[in-house]
């Protein structure tokens, strides 16, 4: 918890696409928790109200007691994928209307001739120019023309837009021309939502920053409607306590902050996920971990190294292409690196026109949900292929209203896909578990290689719904040796967002060279970067705050920075200096060697303000001191064998630390169940912690 921060009651809520998940903090650092499905007809607060109703009812707490709620959501993310945002114009200088659709001349599929880009945010007949220009160093080349200016705000007055993005050339050096068309239309239109790319994204690349400021204007009035409308019901219920977002570098941030700048919430969620990670790493005192968060929609891998989520400053929504780098539209934003792919409990299984069996990317989500739930769902999912394997049962599903029907699930496996391949259910089942424990496992490994990383060595961390079902199995595949889910691993990710810093992180290019450093420039950007992030942050705390700052950097002519972390303290001719030295030794370290007598350039610069957190004491680890025997059993399916064994059934909370299972068994508790194959041992920690490791026969205990 944030210093300066009371221990009383605080809620986290995360929306995902088949369940919202609600967890509330007590006072004395326990948590309780339950899960609803997500509501679509009637709003996403919907189902955020019911379960934070649902909660304090249970456990006796009135919402006037709440001191905090911090809210993660995918609706930004689903928004941007579903096409579903806000009419929305694009304004932009004269000569530039296209090149959200142009592109750069980067392809993901060299040789493909048939390549499938995504389309623009904003088509074509809804983008409009204006003659003005700017040199690179932010110095007017061509005036910004008034009159053409008003006849664009005409156009935006007659098609009756929602949003507007503005962006035009090389703003981020000089915001003049954006703030004075912003100034112009609102005086037209007070009430229309406005986006300008020198607030949004300060970025150098126009194809990157434009993309971005069109996706906070798509989304912006969807979000701004939606958090207001949540922070009213809120009060009207009695929960008037400040309410805080998790914006995507892992960060918390005002609901006003949230609302001026949604772009920041499209990965909201699984940067509460990764965070959750984060602590149980430093708590176990593992330096390096595979995040592997698996819910109903999705599944999402992240490289968590000495206790930290890699970090990046741009990453790509709605790929056309799975795994593929440069296939989606790419949002310059600060963000927790991850890879996120449609692997949920909800994700449907299809067969192609191959024959080959697919998983997603669509869900059930939870309208009407997987066919097991029997609620009108008739498509197959991968909880309807564990319900038939005998992962699930109905009498251990922990959500609450929904009995799983085992005859549904089989029909809907038999119709859809076993049918079609001349299968029985169960076989078709088999097939769906392992091409979505493929599909995953491909994703941590392709994770891993654009990262540079092996991932020899790494413990995986397993939490969401659905990965504790599939981590043995990834286990296996990826050749890690120890897995960890931690107590509340189901609802993992909104235990994350209240183990959250309150932070923002500010960026802005800006372009020198060591051998030319512009000391006053730097010295003036850094200042600046900082005062606006501690603005931000000084929103929600007033604990101490630590100070991180960063620099891109590269070689001449080349077209990809390497980050360099930045010492504290103002830029003078030796800082400079020394700044070339520390990037040739990161350039080394990353490359294998550095390239001599080439000019080194500084790209972009950002500050990254946080409050400051307690390190969790470190766990120690338990060793198994008493083996556990099921009192009862059922069949499940093990790929090892490949065949249907009979497992034990432990309830977790029965467990005292030091229990250990031993080979096959089903691990229940509300809200997820975990898996164990003949070659896996399981001992609980004194943190309630399960930790499995892989074993040879004869070596458990």
């Amino acid at each position: 918890m944030p210093d300066g921060q009371s221990k009383g009651y605080r809620i986290g809520a995360d929306v995902g696409g088949t369940f919202t998940d609600v967890v509330i903090e007590l006072p004395d650092g326990s948590f309780e928790s339950t899960k609803v499905l997500t509501t679509y007809e009637d709003g996403p607060e919907t189902g955020i109200l019911q379960g934070i109703e649902q909660i304090a009812s249970e456990q006796g707490i009135d919402l006037a007691d709440v001191e905090q709620i911090i809210h993660g959501t995918t609706l930004a993310t689903n928004a941007l994928i579903q096409r579903n945002g806000a009419k929305a114009a694009l304004v932009t200088t004269e000569g530039f209307r296209d090149v959200i659709e142009t592109r750069t001349e980067g392809r993901f599929e060299q040789y493909d001739l048939n390549i499938v880009l995504p389309t623009p945010l904003i088509e074509r007949k809804d983008r409009y120019t204006i003659p003005e220009r700017l040199n690179a160093r932010g110095e007017v080349l061509i005036p910004f023309d008034d009159a053409a200016a008003q006849q664009v705000i005409d156009a935006i007055v007659a098609e009756g837009y929602d949003a507007v993005a503005i962006g035009f050339i090389h703003s981020y050096r000089n915001a003049d021309h954006e703030r004075r068309f912003r100034a112009l239309l609102l005086a037209r239109l007070p009430e229309i939502a406005v986006s300008i790319s020198s607030e949004v994204s300060p970025h150098m690349r126009e194809f990157e920053r434009f993309n971005t400021v069109c996706a906070n204007a798509y989304v912006q009035p969807l979000m701004a409607t939606y958090l207001m409308r949540l922070k009213r019901e809120l009060i009207e219920r009695g929960a008037n306590c400040p309410l805080y977002l998790i914006h995507s570098g892992g960060g918390l941030v005002s609901v006003e902050t949230a609302a001026a700048f949604p772009v920041r919430l499209v990965e909201s969620g699984p940067a509460g996920g990764a965070i959750f990670a984060a602590e149980l790493a430093a708590r176990y005192g593992r330096d390096r971990v595979l995040s592997f968060d698996m819910g109903g929609t999705t599944a999402k891998i992240a490289l968590i190294e000495d206790y930290t989520p890699q970090t990046a400053k741009t990453f790509e929504v709605a790929r056309t292409t799975r795994f593929k780098k440069g296939s989606g539209i790419p949002i310059s934003i600060p963000v927790i690196e991850m890879i996120e792919i449609g692997a949920g409990g909800g994700s449907i299984a299809s067969v192609d026109t191959l024959g080959q069996i697919r998983i997603g990317p669509h869900s059930a989500s939870s309208e009407p949900g997987p066919a097991g739930y029997d609620r009108g769902g008739e498509h197959p999912t991968v909880t309807d292929a564990n319900l038939q394997l005998g992962r699930l049962h109905p009498d251990h599903f922990g959500a609450k209203d929904i009995r799983l029907s085992p005859a549904k699930a089989a029909e809907a496996i038999t119709v859809q896909v076993g049918d079609r391949l001349n299968m029985d259910a169960m076989t078709a089942a088999i097939g769906i578990a392992e091409v979505v424990d493929e599909n995953m496992t491909n994703a941590a490994r392709v994770h891993a290689v654009e990262n540079g990383k092996d991932l020899m060595g790494f413990s995986m961390v397993a939490f969401g719904g659905g990965a504790p079902l599939h981590a043995t199995r990834l286990m296996d595949k990826l050749g890690l040796n120890e897995c960890i889910v931690p107590p509340g691993a189901g609802v993992g990710s909104a235990i994350g967002f209240l183990r959250a810093p309150f932070a923002y992180e500010a960026v802005h290019s800006l372009y020198t060279r060591i051998d030319q450093f512009d000391y006053d420039a730097v010295n003036t950007l850094l200042h600046d970067l900082t005062v606006e992030a501690e603005t931000f942050v000084r929103q929600g705390t007033d604990a101490e705050l630590v100070v991180e700052r960063q620099v891109s950097m590269r070689y001449k002519g080349q077209g990809w920075e390497l980050p360099v972390r930045l010492s504290a303290g103002d830029f003078d001719e030796f800082a400079a200096g020394n700044l070339g030295g520390i990037f040739t030794k990161a350039y080394k370290q990353f490359f294998g060697r550095a390239i001599d007598d080439l000019v080194i350039e500084a790209v972009s610069w950002s500050v990254r303000v946080a409050s400051v957190l307690e390190r969790p004491a470190i766990q120690q680890t338990l060793p198994a001191t008493n083996v556990v025997t099921a009192t009862s059993y059922r069949n499940i399916y093990d790929p090892v064998a490949r065949a249907q064994v009979s497992a034990g059934i432990v309830e977790r909370d029965t467990l005292k630390p030091g229990d250990a299972l031993v080979g096959c068994t089903i691990i229940v508790e509300p809200q997820t169940t975990t898996i164990l194959g003949r070659h896996h041992q399981a001992v609980l920690q004194g943190d309630g912690s399960l930790l499995i490791t892989r074993i040879d026969e004869g070596t458990a205990v």
